[in-house]
């Protein structure tokens, strides 16, 4: 049976191109969107075995959209399909419950297994992208007693999160604490690292190689 997705891109070259890559591959393209807004629309009519999803559109990215999708379609994995191989994208993807991130100059043996596992519920593999970078938001450091990092393990993860970029609300969904918690975590980083905003404790993280 075939896997049954829509295709979301502003690009209708895009779109089409896709529709060709898929020929002969067990994947059907069953609904085609050009901004969020349609990309949420099509999962609720369609309700797809998977969604492939462009960040950067018109009206309503893709950011968007995937926190929506999660909400209103959660049995829909998306697979994040994007030009940009920015940390701070991925991470916010991963935050925001995307099954897979795909760079659009991968092969199209990778495109392909990524929808499939993602329609199969399995994780990306292991050199994936989203992988690299999720493995980096929630390692643990080796403490060493003077390291100089005066940080718990629970405080170095949320740090690695505001680094690349997030927001209070999409670091409580990727580590599973709510967003009160999530402050309490920031204010606490702040203090000790002696830092007045998140852009200073953010060139901290940099600098001290947490990320």
């Amino acid at each position: 049976m075939a896997i049954r997705i829509v295709v979301a891109d502003d690009h209708e070259v895009v779109r089409c191109g896709l529709t060709s890559l898929f020929e002969k591959s067990g994947i059907q393209v069953i609904g085609e969107a050009s901004n969020g807004d349609q990309a949420v629309a099509q999962a609720l009519e369609h309700r797809p075995d998977v969604l492939l999803m462009d960040i950067r559109m018109p009206d309503s990215d893709g950011l968007s959209a995937l926190e929506r999708i999660r909400q209103e379609v959660p049995e829909t994995p998306v697979v994040v399909l994007s030009t940009y191989d920015n940390p701070t994208y991925v991470a916010r993807s991963v935050a925001l419950g995307a099954a897979d991130y795909v760079l659009k100059g991968s092969s199209r043996q990778t495109l392909i297994s990524a929808i499939q596992r993602a329609a199969a519920g399995e994780s990306p593999t292991e050199d994936s992208v989203m992988q690299r970078v999720k493995s980096a938001m929630s390692k643990r450091r080796e403490r060493q007693q003077n390291d100089g990092v005066p940080l718990t393990n629970r405080e170095l993860q949320v740090l690695r999160h505001v680094a690349l970029g997030l927001s209070n609300r999409e670091i409580g969904r990727s580590l599973d604490i709510s967003i009160e918690t999530v402050k309490e975590h920031v204010q606490n980083i702040l203090r000790k690292i002696e830092a007045t905003d998140r852009t200073q404790a953010a060139v901290w993280a940099v600098r001290q190689k947490i990320v």
